[in-house]
């Protein structure tokens, strides 16, 4: 029989109950007050402790969790002058319950960092320590501002900065001549990777006049300057794949002290390079005609980093 052919009385005994079952779900998802209410008395097993934790008066807390057990047609706690328990049905429901109070506060947390400006910058992994400072600098700031990091080589960093899918990026100089750059700063390469075997594995340190001969693994925008040797060109800022390279004796390659700290290789050796004044120059760099409040903030976090550091 279809529910038009129902009479009315028929109908409507059919369409209370469903109402009502909306009705009673929709009024406990909107008690949310009684729902932390529930939770604070649950972990206190206590009406004055718990309403002393809200800032609440004991009758309030008391009618609060008395409307969400007849929201829910359930009996949440024992009430007796000397004790208060969690009857089995509120064991079962306050996990549920957790799970909504901590539901809305990710909820809340979200929404505030999408909220915030953000700033988007690409850097090279030789560098992540500082673009971790700069990022904790405009996250402490007031107002805050949020920056989203990308581990990027030059070629990518560059190509990203230039789609505009990052806002500055921190790139090894002479940078695009499209690109604004400030905030210079130095890395000093003060070692040589070698292969495990190379005749220069087991000395003490290498000079400039020991690599006459070699094959120097340079990255393609700016050769080192004052090097003996044949330059063999690879990728800006890979020093991974660099020192595979390393590794299967294509070249040696010099690197700073900063990355031979972090690298751990049974294949690669590295060893002190004497070759007066080598060093990598990075800028941050940010395109011209996308200049934003944030981005100020951000060059002058870059600064207030390097000075400090």
């Amino acid at each position: 029989m279809g529910f038009d052919s129902l009479s009315k009385d028929d109908q409507v005994a059919r369409i209370v109950p469903t109402i009502r079952h909306v009705v009673h779900h929709v009024l406990v998802l909107l008690m949310l007050r009684e729902i932390q209410c529930f939770t604070r008395v649950a972990e206190r097993l206590s009406f004055s402790a718990a309403a002393a934790d809200l800032g609440m008066s004991q009758p309030a807390m008391s009618q609060a969790v008395t409307r969400l057990e007849r929201a829910t047609g359930t009996r949440l706690f024992e009430r007796s002058a000397r004790e208060v328990r969690l009857t089995a049905q509120g064991k079962a429901l306050l996990a549920y319950a957790e799970q909504v109070i901590e539901s809305v506060r990710a909820f809340g947390d979200e929404a505030a960092r999408l909220a915030r400006p953000t700033i988007h910058l690409a850097y090279p992994p030789l560098v992540g320590a500082l673009a971790a400072r700069i990022a904790r600098r405009l996250a402490s700031r007031t107002p805050s501002i949020g920056v989203e990091l990308r581990a990027a080589g030059r070629t990518a960093a560059a190509q990203a900065l230039a789609d505009h899918e990052v806002s500055a990026a921190i790139l090894a100089t002479p940078a695009p001549a499209q690109f604004v750059t400030a905030a210079r700063f130095h890395v000093t390469v003060d070692h040589l990777a070698v292969p495990d075997g190379h005749r220069l594995a087991a000395r003490p340190r290498a000079s400039a006049t020991d690599l006459g001969g070699e094959v120097l693994l340079t990255p393609a925008s700016r050769p080192w300057q004052g090097l003996p040797g044949r330059p063999r060109l690879v990728a800006d800022d890979d020093f991974a794949a660099a020192l595979d390279l390393v590794a299967a004796g294509a070249g040696l390659l010099p690197i700073p002290h900063l990355l031979v700290r972090t690298v751990r290789r049974d294949d690669v050796r590295f060893v002190p390079l004497e070759a007066g004044g080598l060093r990598i120059t990075y800028a941050l760099a940010w395109s011209r005609e996308r200049v934003t409040p944030e981005l100020m903030a951000l060059v002058q976090a870059v600064q207030d980093a390097l000075w400090t550091r």
